[in-house]
């Protein structure tokens, strides 16, 4: 829930699920500097998370998303 409202403030769309391992996976899409905003607060997490680290790639989208949702 955390990172929806913080991509939905900042203006993005794409996803973000749980992985099993325990980690986070996301697909990110809006402007660049909301992109970059967006990495850093996945970088500190939310209240009472502990973010060992944070992986980027960009990526090539045949279709925008036009939402942000919570897939997993």
């Amino acid at each position: 829930m955390w990172a929806r409202d913080e991509a939905l403030r900042l203006g993005l769309t794409g996803w973000v699920r749980n992985e099993a391992d325990g980690s986070v996976a996301a697909l990110i899409a809006g402007p660049d500097t909301a992109i970059s905003t967006m990495i850093e607060r996945f970088s500190r997490g939310p209240s009472g998370a502990s973010v060992s680290a944070v992986e980027t790639k960009a990526t090539q989208l045949a279709e925008m998303p036009t939402d942000f949702r919570i897939t997993g």
